[in-house]
């Protein structure tokens, strides 16, 4: 594709972007600028228009978010860990029950096979969840399509189930203070620099990350202001928004449609499993719902880490419960898949050849 094409492409998602998270802001609806260019999108890109941003522009925007969701940290993160330990142990419990849920729903009510049902109840990890998909018999694109949609709903039904709750404040509506530019280089630098070397280490989500856990630590010593204005941060929202939109660029219209029941079968039963998980942990522990909501809910680690710093919860506790599922999810998957599903069918292995 000629530069002159990638520059029409970008800029058309970005505009189809704008105007859906314009729309859903105007509305009133919880992060409507993720949200509402998300939909356009995905609506977009389902209707076979050309939709897409270059993968550079990604994790710039990435990189950016990540670095002012550190300014959510706030400097006695190191009391709250004490929580962490049994947060933790229910969150292994919610994952094994979410999985083995959606997997019977899969192989019974929707008829999977074996293969695609147990890789599709997966929750999260699309990318790694794919790569194993690619080794075995499974159907790749209802995989695809059904942990896509998951995201989808996710970000879209999510914040409405938090803001909806007692227990989730108003944000705060002090003035905020802004780096300068000589401290806004500073802080920049040291987070694409944080980036980079997660990216090289294959921390999961390095680019988002790596800068997020700079900017936190910088955070909490109060040596720099973490913040970023709103005519910086909305961009970026858009952009995420259009990046997760733009995955069903693959699906076709009656692909999706043929798919959707299963997909939303699915999701409801996983949410259904982490809503309750964590209401149990809210009472046990007495942190906010929508926190552990967000960090047992059955997506991506970017996102819903993102949603916890637009929803004012707390994203340390929300990025380092969803490290915890997807590095978990790497170590063990490919175990459990082999002890589930048996060996990689020959017939697999010479597709590959």
């Amino acid at each position: 594709m000629t530069v002159t094409a990638v520059l029409r492409q970008t800029g058309l998602t970005f505009v189809l972007g704008a105007a859906g998270g314009a729309l859903f802001q105007a509305i009133g609806m919880p992060a409507g600028w993720l949200a509402g260019a998300m939909i356009f999108v995905a609506g977009a890109a389902l209707s076979r228009i050309p939709v897409d941003l270059p993968n550079r522009m990604r994790d710039g925007f990435f990189v950016i978010l990540g670095l002012s969701m550190g300014g959510g940290v706030k400097p006695d993160v190191v009391d709250r860990i004490g929580h962490w330990p049994a947060t933790m142990a229910l969150l292994a419990v919610t994952l094994i029950l979410i999985t083995a849920a959606t997997y019977a729903f899969l192989k019974r009510f929707a008829r999977w096979d074996r293969e695609s049902a147990f890789l599709g109840a997966i929750p999260g990890a699309l990318s790694f969840v794919m790569a194993i998909a690619a080794e075995r018999r499974a159907d790749q694109a209802r995989i695809a399509v059904s942990q896509t949609v998951r995201l989808v709903i996710l970000v879209s039904v999510l914040p409405l189930v938090i803001t909806s709750t007692a227990s989730h404040g108003p944000q705060s509506g002090g003035a905020t203070e802004f780096p300068g530019w000589g401290e806004g280089v500073i802080l920049l630098v040291s987070c694409l620099a944080a980036s980079f070397l997660a990216v090289r280490l294959r921390v999961p989500g390095g680019w988002l990350t790596g800068a997020f856990f700079m900017s936190s630590a910088i955070n909490v010593t109060g040596l720099i202001p973490v913040a970023l204005p709103q005519w910086v941060l909305v961009p970026c929202y858009i952009g995420l928004g259009c990046y997760i939109g733009s995955r069903f660029t693959s699906t076709t219209f009656s692909m999706f449609l043929s798919m959707l029941r299963a997909s939303l079968g699915a999701i409801v039963v996983g949410l259904g499993i982490s809503l309750a998980m964590a209401w149990i942990a809210s009472v046990l522990v007495g942190l906010p719902f929508g926190q552990l909501l967000l960090a047992y809910a059955p997506g991506g680690l970017e996102v819903m880490t993102l949603l916890s710093f637009m929803l004012n919860l707390d994203p340390a506790f929300v990025a380092a419960h969803q490290i915890a599922r997807y590095i978990s999810m790497v170590l063990l998957l490919p175990f459990i898949t082999g002890l589930l599903l048996g060996r990689i069918p020959n017939e697999a292995k010479s597709g590959q050849k």
